[in-house]
This record gives structure tokens, sequence and C-alpha cells, in this order.
């Protein structure tokens, strides 16, 4: 008797294991089809989204380049000789801003205006 109950708990050991083992590879299921679930709705909301854009493209594409049977515009602009040489008047004066000043660049100028070295040192070459 000793010998079934020994097998008798050890089989209700096995029962709870594989139970428990059933129970843990459900769960495990459950997860892997949330994760597929989630996976495949983010690929439809991404394959939405880049479908919306070329839509988007597709119609700005269409807007911008007038094609036969749509509306043009009935106003044409046309510009006359006497819009660019007609005399504009200003509320103020006109700022002027100086030219900016480089010292090296006026020593080169005057030195070459006139050819002349007007340097008044005495050089091993002048003597």
């Amino acid at each position: 008797m000793a010998r079934e109950e020994r097998n008798h708990v050890s089989s209700g050991e096995d029962d709870r294991e594989e139970q428990e083992d059933e129970k843990m590879e459900q769960f495990f299921a459950l997860l892997r089809n949330f994760r597929e679930a989630c996976n495949k709705r983010k690929h439809e909301l991404r394959q939405r989204d880049h479908e919306e854009e070329i839509n988007k493209k597709m119609k700005k594409n269409k807007t911008s380049k007038l094609g036969p049977g749509e509306e043009q515009s009935s106003w044409v602009p046309r510009f006359e000789w006497e819009d660019f040489t007609a005399q504009f008047e200003f509320r103020r004066p006109l700022i002027v801003c100086p030219a900016p000043y480089n010292k090296k660049e006026d020593k080169k100028k005057l030195e070459d205006d006139d050819g002349l070295d007007l340097n008044l040192t005495l050089s091993p070459a002048s003597v």
C-alpha cells in the first residue's frame, strides 16, 4: 500500500507539473500572439502613412501642373518700360555706407599710382 500511495502522490505531482507546463505554454503563446498582432498593426499603420504621403505628393503634383481641362488664371502679368524708368521718391534720405578701409590696399594704390618711390630712406642701392 505504501507503494501505491507513493505512486499516487508522484502521479499527482506529475499532473500538477504538466498542468503548470501547459499553463506556461498557453501564456507564452498568448505573448507571441500579442507581439504578432502589435507588429502587424505597426506594419499596417506604416503602410497607410506611406500611402497617404504618396497620395499627397500626387495631389501636389497635379495642382502644380495645369493639365488639359483645368482652369488657368485669367490675369497675366504684363510690364511696360515705364514701370522700370519711373522716379521713386523716398520718405527718408538714403543711407550711404562708406567703403571699407584697408591700409594694405591703400599703400599699394599709392605706390602703383605714380610708379615713383617716395620713401626718403637711404638704401645701399640708391647711394
